[in-house]
């Protein structure tokens, strides 16, 4: 088998040797990596250099309350996602129990729900005037709520339950395959000495996924230090919430950046730890073929308990929500038809679509101009790139919009007073700036997707097809482009995905009266209006299920 390390030098070789200039390919590597990177050290720029310093007061005030709910929520979701995906992990992946095919994979369906989803659908279902306290006024005969205790819904505590139940999948997908990955003989092992199967879990399968927990772990801390609908809804004041007040309601972009700096110094914190689990994911892998594990049967009350512990979080996760908005789409069918639907699917569809596109085709450029070209600063500039991915979106729209208004406002200026013609704010006044956050917001993903694929083909391929005389655009079209379409068509997919769901950059960049999916789900339940709210919401989750059954497809293939 070939190494795929040899493939850039060696195309580099041939370049070289026919005279072409690898030049234009690593000066668009770094151009597409500057413009990636671009935000993040434009708000560490102005968090340094604000117009006017808040930082004593946000200090002083305000900032210590952001950080302590910031951390209470990062801890407290992180660690009950974590019981829960790595309980069903290990009942999924050693036991057989009734329904455990089917709940293998109805595990993952809470990705295809968004957190803030989640929290409409939890509180129209659990407040006053829902279902769940009507039917128990009208069983036992209460006329107000002064006749009975109920938990408060809109709480720290329900946000947690909330984010937990929609973000334990990325702890359960990676705990799952981490157990798979381990020989059986090694639990043969210590059933032979006597260990039961809580000894079994604690002594024997912990120590061995605790990387993978890590990993997931951080991934699911970050999506929660990145949220804003939630918290927001249920009135928990978090640094992303902070980076929307100082903002939009005390007017100070740089308070706003130096907000954002400390959440993207939180976030790169998360990432180092996510980074240094995967790297130690595999260290105790010795054999270099393992038994399978042999899946130990369930029956009785012991099978239905743990049937019970999966189907809660599928449950509460993805039925709950989808059937709270169904019920209320059904109920108002009007709402289908109302034009402020379509419009917003149709920026979803545009601004998504597009976001989409730009960001397969850089990453297809930067991954095979670093390729080709061999040289050292495109190659180390790449993973740079994708920092974006980690940064929350309320980060990057503060590093993205102070810039882009002064360069729109600037370029209008000069139009004026050369030509006399009011062109408007081109840039910031039109979807321009939501599909340059998209792209840099998920870039990751589908430069991860470019290389992996182009790192499976062949060096041979590329190296006959330019020996022949093709050019390096030519061995793109010709060789490449048919044997890596499926890899690029899935990252089209998740992060068209990606960008219809995303809301904190949405908020801020939009232009007056635009409106996403996203963003009129986040207006109408603001306002109370779940009905109104649901048809959109059922969009989301529909898009959201695409990346999950092709997650789920794909995890089934690699098996």
């Amino acid at each position: 088998m070939t190494d795929r390390n040899t493939q850039a030098p060696a195309l580099h070789k041939i370049a070289k040797r026919r005279g072409f200039s690898p030049d234009l390919w690593s000066a668009g590597a770094l151009l597409i990596a500057f413009l990636v990177v671009l935000p993040i050290v434009s708000v560490i720029w102005i968090a340094f250099h604000p117009s006017e310093n808040i930082w004593p007061h946000l200090m002083a005030t305000t900032l210590p309350r952001y950080l302590a709910n910031s951390f209470v929520m990062m801890l407290s979701v992180g660690v009950l996602s974590a019981l829960i995906g790595v309980g069903a992990a290990w009942l999924v992946a050693m036991y057989r129990f009734a329904g455990v095919r089917w709940l293998e994979w109805l595990l993952l369906f809470p990705l295809a729900i968004p957190a803030y989803v989640g929290a409409y659908a939890l509180v129209d279902f659990l407040e006053y005037a829902g279902p769940v306290q009507t039917w128990m006024r009208d069983l036992f005969g209460w006329s107000t709520s002064r006749d009975y205790w109920f938990p408060q819904i809109r709480s720290r505590g329900a946000a947690v339950l909330v984010m937990s139940l929609s973000l334990y999948p990325y702890v359960y997908l990676l705990t799952r395959s981490a157990f798979r990955e381990q020989s059986g003989n090694t639990y043969d092992v210590a059933r032979a000495l006597g260990a039961g199967p809580v000894e079994r879990f604690y002594r024997v399968g912990l120590p061995l996924v605790r990387p993978a927990i890590a990993a997931g772990m951080a991934i699911v801390m970050m999506e929660t230090v990145s949220d804003f609908g939630t918290v927001e809804f249920f009135a928990v004041q978090t640094l992303t919430t902070g980076i929307f007040t100082v903002w939009l309601e005390a007017n100070n972009a740089g308070g706003a950046a130096q907000i954002a700096g400390v959440v993207l110094l939180l976030v790169l914190l998360l990432v180092g730890l996510e980074k240094t689990s995967r790297r130690n994911q595999r260290f105790h892998e010795g054999a270099r073929h393992t038994q399978p594990i042999d899946r130990i049967l369930l029956s009785g009350p012991r099978g239905w308990l743990a049937t019970l512990f999966c189907l809660l979080p599928v449950l509460g996760g993805f039925v709950l929500p989808t059937s709270v908005m169904l019920s209320h789409a059904l109920e108002n069918t009007e709402y289908w038809a109302n034009p402020n639907l379509g419009r917003a699917l149709l920026n979803s569809v545009t601004v998504g679509g597009g976001a989409a596109v730009l960001t397969v085709l850089a990453a297809v450029f930067l991954v095979y101009g670093v390729r080709l070209t061999g040289r050292r600063i495109p190659r180390l500039t790449m993973p740079l790139t994708t920092v974006g991915y980690a940064a929350p979106g309320a980060v990057l729209a503060v590093g993205i919009l102070i810039p882009m208004a002064a360069m729109d406002h600037a370029l209008a200026d000069f139009t004026e007073w050369a030509t006399g013609a009011d062109i408007g704010l081109l840039m910031t006044g039109s979807g321009f700036a939501i599909v340059f956050a998209y792209c840099v917001r998920f870039f990751a993903i589908a430069q991860g997707a470019a290389d992996g694929a182009m790192g499976r083909i062949s060096p041979s391929l590329p190296m006959a097809a330019r020996s022949l005389g093709r050019t390096a655009g030519g061995t793109l079209r010709t060789v490449y482009a048919p044997l890596i379409r499926g890899s690029l068509l899935t990252a089209l997919l998740l992060v068209f995905v990606d960008c219809v769901k995303e809301l904190p950059a949405t908020l801020l960049l939009r232009p007056f009266n635009y409106n996403t999916l996203s963003t009129l789900v986040y207006e109408q339940a603001s306002l109370e209006n779940i009905g109104e709210a649901s048809p959109a919401a059922l969009l989301v989750i529909g898009v959201g299920m695409l990346a999950v059954l092709l997650l789920a497809r794909s995890n089934r293939l690699s098996r």
